[in-house]
């Protein structure tokens, strides 16, 4: 018998048949029992032929809390300088027309300012009157920095033929203003957006002038409910603008004081008391600075430079901490703009230490201040100005140290 014959047997066949489906059972319990059983804490086995590695989460930033008016004391300043002791910087993104402040190295800046444990302003300009003012991804792209406090806009009123590039109508800036302020609040909802800054005036003598500003925020209030937001109730009386003082305060006598007198108008127009300290919820002063050139100073002599400088320092410090109105002095460091040297700063052009009296040698004046942790010798700027935001106090001879 061959095995051909054998095969076309039935009993062969059935036993080839039962044979074959053994082989295939035993394989295949072979197989179950052999596979890993995940654990309870175990990831679920792939039924793909390839896994993936999953992409890490971008970790949501953390900021520091938003703080109050009264504890918002600055400078303006760079990346590349510090000033110990001042807990606020403000800093402009390009479009104010320097610097490279914009998307990573924006975003990398702030937060290594706040890793020091020091808060930002960051100033965002207007662009020119046409429609790259409306343009949305420069507005996106500071707001993704997570400043502290944005100022939408600088100097948006000023009526001056040499830098007409400034000036923008109440109708657009009104559109802008709502931009920026959507974008800011779109990362961080309950962050400060400043509605610009407002021109430079003499409080108590440039009263009309103050009045056109007024002015201008009526017709911005309209074109916002009627153009920006048809049927909305926006009132720039619920705002907080940005104030520039450029005056020198304090000098010759204490009763020159520009600053005391625009606090005192904006507050008329915001309905508050000086004395209730809620000016500050309405008002920033984003640049308070000493005037030296066509004010009424010999800018051909140093002694007069100099001590209007640290006088009217002194008197903004005084006057904006008592009324409890945000402060950031202009400017961190002295500069050169037209051709012209502004010796406007606490430090000098290269960021070193300038002494109280600019005109005399370092330590040839030296005020000693008294604060919670004892005794302060002051000898520079910007220690005087860091221990003024911090509480110290002033001696009582102090203007006939600085005049001397």
């Amino acid at each position: 018998m061959n095995i051909l014959s054998l095969l076309k047997k039935p009993s062969t066949v059935i036993f080839v048949v039962v044979l074959v489906v053994s082989v295939i059972l035993a394989s295949l319990a072979y197989y179950i029992v052999t596979l890993p059983v995940p654990s309870a804490n175990s990831a679920p086995v792939e039924k793909t032929a390839q896994s993936s590695t999953p992409l890490p989460l971008t970790p949501t930033p953390t900021y520091p809390p938003v703080e109050g008016p009264a504890k918002i004391l600055g400078v303006q300043s760079d990346p590349q300088t510090s000033f110990p002791g001042i807990g606020w910087v403000r800093i402009g993104y390009p479009s104010c027309g320097w610097g490279d402040l914009y998307g990573d190295i924006l975003k990398s800046t702030i937060e290594q300012y706040h890793s020091q444990g020091i808060r930002v302003l960051l100033t965002v300009c207007q662009g020119p009157n046409n429609a790259s003012l409306y343009n949305t991804q420069p507005l996106q792209d500071a707001a993704q920095g997570g400043a502290d406090a944005v100022q939408c806009g600088n100097e948006e009123m000023k009526q001056d033929a040499s830098v007409s590039f400034l000036y923008i109508p109440p109708q657009n800036f009104a559109r802008f203003y709502a931009l920026c302020e959507q974008a800011v609040h779109a990362v961080r909802p309950n962050v400060p957006v400043l509605l610009g800054s407002l021109d430079p005036h003499v409080g108590g003598i440039d009263y009309q002038p103050l009045v056109n500003q007024a002015q201008y925020l009526d017709q911005m209030q309209q074109a916002m409910n009627t153009t920006v937001h048809p049927g909305g109730n926006w009132d720039w009386h619920t705002q907080t603008l940005g104030l520039i003082d450029s005056w020198h305060n304090g000098y010759p006598n204490s009763s020159v004081n520009s600053l005391a007198g625009l606090f005192s108008f904006w507050a008329q127009q915001f309905h508050v008391s000086l004395a209730s300290g809620q000016l500050g919820e309405h008002l920033w002063v984003v640049e308070g600075t000493g005037c030296f050139k066509g004010c009424g100073i010999d800018d051909t002599s140093p002694y007069q430079v100099a001590v209007s400088h640290v006088i009217t320092l002194i008197t903004d410090v005084q006057t904006a901490m008592q009324d409890k109105v945000p402060f950031f002095y202009f400017s961190g460091k002295d500069f050169i703009s037209s051709g012209y040297y502004w010796p406007i700063g606490v430090l000098d052009v290269n960021g070193h230490p300038k002494p109280l009296r600019q005109d005399l040698s370092m330590g040839a004046r030296t005020l000693t201040m008294t604060c919670s942790t004892g005794t302060s010798n002051v000898t520079n700027q910007e220690q005087l100005l860091s221990d003024m935001y911090n509480g110290c106090t002033l001696p009582a001879n102090y203007l006939n140290v600085l005049y001397s």
